[in-house]
């Protein structure tokens, strides 16, 4: 029996806000700093420059931590974060509590080599990359204009629902066939190759879109399955893979005739809009028309100009006629005036002819004459007709020296009328 002056012990009732700041601040205080290992899965960064991730166990046991790292923590990384990185993290444990969730404060982190599935990610690669298997030069061109397109995928997740979306919306003509298979789980990879296998044999559509959404490195496994990517790139369809978010890079995109950052931009790809392809198709058939309309004028135009032709045959004939009468008229004219012209051109010539004959024999006469005066002034004849003789010794030397004569000696004198034998009676030097 409880004494009526002993009151009961109060009970602690907490409210939701007052109980979590309490457990925050008891995880404030007992994990004020600590470090923690672990493998990165999920990896995003904000617009804000915060990241946001989760640390799985690096042994494979259970357990997921949230982890937040502040833009001001973000840059002094000297890597780049990304799903399935073992990295180690320095920080402390707080409590979020807008919604109650634990959550690690990143103050710093430092690489402690890759995860295991990333490190099977990259032999893999590596492996399939020498092969060949991501050679651009095999990977073929899609269907500009498909009829029918095959989609693997899930039917229960939103990939199916994106691309039927997108393709009811730009390509509503195109009809789609679901080959079904599950895209996450360790029954995904021989599904996923039994579709692959499936569509490949019936061959009714012009090509394929491997779709998946977005999740971390475990959640998009089996698109780097190595039997997934064999029978990708081994398909006789043209694949176009879009698997993941845009920073999503499994081993099937690489493989893939085409890859796509989303499973909507995947069906973007794959058929063309139907909108701008009609609004093309109208623009050839209004510049087909334009010039349709060109040619049929001109031709009209011609056949105008012919019929006017054909209709009057009479005045293309006078017509003709007229200009045969003024050629002849022309020629009729031109050849007197050309006779004319050529007897005036001879006569001219004629009596250049004549005037420069004149001059040229008075010019020889006057020529002729100087010459005769000349001659004449050296005749020695009209010498001996002023009175001198030619002296020689009789045997036709001349005398022209009285050294040369001896007297009594006998000299011919030759004169203007004749000539003489003369005999030297004496000689006499003139000083």
């Amino acid at each position: 029996m409880v004494e009526p002056w002993k009151a009961a012990p109060q009970r602690v009732v907490w409210g939701v806000a007052g109980l979590l700041r309490a457990v925050s601040d008891a995880l404030s205080a007992r994990f004020a700093v600590c470090t923690v290992q672990g493998e990165i899965s999920g990896f995003t960064r904000a617009a804000s420059g915060h990241s946001y991730f989760s640390l799985k166990d690096a042994e494979g046991e259970a357990g997921l931590l949230r982890c937040a790292m502040f833009r001001r923590a973000g840059g002094y990384l000297d890597f780049t974060p990304g799903d399935g990185q073992l990295v180690e993290l320095r920080g402390r444990l707080a409590l979020y509590e807008p919604r109650g969730e634990l959550q690690f404060i990143v103050e710093s982190m430092r690489r402690a080599g890759a995860g295991a599935l990333y490190e099977q990610f990259l032999r893999l690669k590596a492996k399939l990359e020498a092969e060949g298997l991501f050679d651009p030069s095999v990977k073929r061109a899609l269907p500009a204009f498909p009829l029918r397109l095959g989609v693997i995928t899930s039917t229960a997740g939103a990939a199916l629902h994106d691309v039927l979306t997108a393709l009811r919306r730009r390509a509503p003509q195109v009809e789609v066939i679901v080959y079904p298979s599950p895209v996450q789980g360790a029954e995904a990879p021989p599904a996923l190759v039994r579709a692959l296998q499936q569509a490949n044999e019936r061959l009714e559509v012009d090509a394929l879109l491997l779709c998946r959404g977005g999740g971390s490195l475990e959640d998009l496994w089996a698109f780097n399955d190595e039997r997934v990517v064999r029978a990708v790139a081994g398909s006789a369809l043209p694949v176009v893979c879009g698997v993941g978010h845009e920073t999503d890079v499994t081993l099937c995109d690489l493989a893939a005739d085409l890859r796509a950052p989303t499973p909507t931009a995947a069906a973007e790809l794959a058929a063309p809009e139907r909108a701008g392809e009609l609004e093309r198709l109208r623009a050839l058939a209004r510049a087909l028309t334009r010039r349709m309309d060109q040619r049929l004028d001109n031709a009209a135009q011609r056949l105008d100009r012919a019929a006017l032709l054909l209709a009057r045959p009479s005045a293309a004939l006078a017509q003709q006629r007229r200009r045969q009468a003024l050629l002849a008229q022309r020629w009729g004219q031109a050849l007197p005036r050309r006779v004319e012209r050529q007897q005036q051109l001879l006569e001219q010539l004629e009596a250049r002819q004549r005037r420069a004959g004149a001059a040229l024999l008075q010019r020889q006469a006057l020529r002729l004459d100087a010459l005769q005066a000349r001659l004449n002034a050296l005749d020695p004849r009209q010498v001996l007709a002023r009175g001198y003789a030619w002296l020689d010794d009789g045997q036709g030397r001349a005398l022209a020296s009285v050294a040369q004569l001896q007297t009594g000696a006998e000299v011919q004198a030759v004169l203007a009328d004749g000539d003489a034998r003369m005999k030297v009676l004496s000689t006499r030097m003139r000083e």
